[in-house]
């Protein structure tokens, strides 16, 4: 047999394979996804049921409530109606099922508030519909985690509709499980997940909220007619991420990329980057939190998109996350006196986590206290660091007692206080009575805390990057409303300027924070939610007539 002949056979094969092993793979795909539906339909027809009967139980005491809830989303309702396909209105009598992937939905943090926000909009603009929740909070019931949702955030949502099925293979996705190769283990690790949500159940539309893309592209490979959406926190893998490798970059993996390992690692997120640039390409709707998170979701995602739709890149589109903005303006008082109820007191809300670098603020913390004597406006209290945040596992729990611990041998024990998993009453009693608000993690995606801040009429300082930067500490008329800082020196001296200004400057700077916190409201993310579901909505009703 000529060589030229083996090469002819070699080519047919690889042009053969490229047109039909596509055809193959969605066969496949296609075939797996029936058989997940006919192992849920039960299931489905038993949650319908349970959903109808629930309706009609539900106690005739919450519907003064609700009424009143009603006539506040009337704007929100008339904002988004006539953006559906073709000028027309979305079907308001949709009745399907909308999947929100979240496994750790009873964390208590800002993704999680997102979470709850967007189900609240989705069962006042589509009532008949079911939001189903995949988590792995096996530890809690619905009663239980819809009552933290409630003292948590302040949002009601309405039982009947919302319903939780519970993941089994939660571990898989968790970085513990994958000490080599995190980034990929927890991807594949998100595929497993997955597949066990759609064991449960197929919804009809499924929504990521946690920045698991994979999950997203297998729910595309095996139910081509469910449309995906994702609303993302913050991107896998970034073009920042892979410049932390480098000597003197910021962030938990700084450095990481020197020696050989760092050859290897470096090759590998680039392959990994490869690898979810493909998957972002699957999804139908794409929002991101903040012009930061889009920036690089649209160098990520943008060219695959475009790629399967000319316009995909436009429709990355930024929805920046709820605060209770309105909530804090009317909990909490602004004026040239309110300031004299107000302590020295820092206040950093932030989940436990090792990116939120509670430890840099500890050491700046303990500068500010070695470095100032004192300072005028608070002439009979010393400045006190309170660190809230919620525990969500063992992990979170060991790493509050090693920060308990720096704070002992930084000398600062008792100036700092820890508020672990607490409730809305108690960080609005801190956002009253506290006058700077601190945020120290390197490229936050977003930052609700740092919104609440302004809201409540704090002084923030906040990372020199990220959402903090370029989104919510900004200037307003001109004038700042802020600090940005990196080291511990210019934390401590930024610290040090927020708890040094004059009553006058106080206010002004406060009234500014208050005026910027405005444009991160609930009912404006409610708005465009909302206009961003009707896409979804439209294109399960188009798909679902095809079929």
């Amino acid at each position: 047999m000529s060589v030229s002949f083996l090469l002819l056979s070699v080519l047919v094969s690889i042009i053969v394979s490229c047109i039909f092993l596509p055809k193959i793979l969605s066969s496949l795909g296609e075939s797996i996804g029936y058989y997940l539906r006919r192992t849920s339909r039960t299931r489905r027809e038993l949650l319908l049921a349970r959903v109808a009967s629930e309706q009609r139980s539900y106690s005739s005491e919450n519907i003064e409530t609700r009424s009143a809830e009603d006539d506040d989303w009337e704007e929100i309702e008339g904002y988004a109606a006539g953006t559906a396909a073709n000028g027309g209105k979305a079907d308001q009598d949709w009745k399907g099922i909308v999947g929100f992937f979240h496994p750790f939905c009873n964390a208590g943090g800002g993704g999680e508030r997102v979470l709850w926000a967007a189900i609240r909009a989705t069962q006042k603009r589509w009532p008949d519909a079911v939001c189903v929740v995949y988590t792995g909070d096996h530890d809690v019931d619905k009663a239980a985690i819809l009552k933290r949702v409630k003292d948590r955030f302040n949002i009601q949502l309405h039982p009947p509709t919302i319903h939780f099925l519970y993941l089994s293979t939660r571990h898989y996705v968790l970085s513990s499980t994958w000490p080599h190769f995190t980034l990929l283990g927890q991807s594949l690790g998100s595929l497993i997940l997955a597949y066990d949500a759609f064991m449960l159940l197929v919804p009809d539309i499924f929504i990521d909220t946690m920045g698991y893309a994979f999950a997203l592209a297998l729910s595309h490979f095996f139910f081509p007619s469910v449309p995906t959406g994702a609303y993302v926190h913050y991107p896998t893998i970034s073009t920042d991420m892979l410049e932390s490798l480098s000597a003197g970059g910021q962030g938990v993996n700084a450095g990481a990329g020197e020696g050989w390992k760092g050859v290897v690692k470096r090759q590998y997120w680039h392959l990994f980057a490869k690898l979810y640039c493909i998957v972002g390409s699957t999804i139908d709707v794409v929002m991101t939190n903040s012009s930061w998170t889009q920036a690089h979701i649209q160098s990520l995602w943008g060219p695959s998109r475009k790629r399967r739709t000319p316009n995909a890149d436009a429709d990355i589109d930024v929805v920046f996350p709820p605060v209770a903005v309105e909530e804090l303006e009317s909990a909490i008082e602004i004026s040239d006196t309110s300031g004299s109820r107000r302590g020295p007191y820092l206040l950093y809300i932030a989940q436990f986590r090792p990116e939120k670098n509670h430890q840099l603020i500890l050491e700046a913390f303990a500068d500010l206290l070695a470095s100032n004597n004192g300072f005028p406006s608070f002439p009979n209290e010393s400045p006190k660091l309170v660190l809230v945040g919620s525990v969500r596992d063992s992990d979170d729990a060991t790493r509050v007692y090693n920060l308990r611990l720096l704070a002992h041998e930084l000398k600062i024990k008792e100036s700092v206080e820890f508020v672990c998993d607490a409730t809305w009453p108690q960080v609005l009693g801190w956002l009253r009575r506290a006058s700077v608000g601190v945020n120290g993690m390197w490229n936050e995606h977003f930052g609700i805390g740092v919104v609440e801040y302004q809201a409540a009429g704090l002084i923030s300082v906040v990372n020199d990057s990220g959402g903090p930067k370029l989104d919510i500490v900004v200037d307003i008329d001109g004038e700042p409303t802020g600090f940005h800082a990196s080291t511990v020196s210019e934390y401590s001296k930024a610290f040090a300027k927020s708890l040094s200004f004059s009553p006058a400057e106080t206010f002004a700077i406060r009234t500014r924070a208050r005026k910027s916190a405005l444009r991160f409201t609930d009912r404006g993310f409610a708005e465009k939610w909302i206009k961003h579901m009707e896409r979804l909505v439209n294109l399960q009703i188009e798909k679902a007539s095809e079929t």
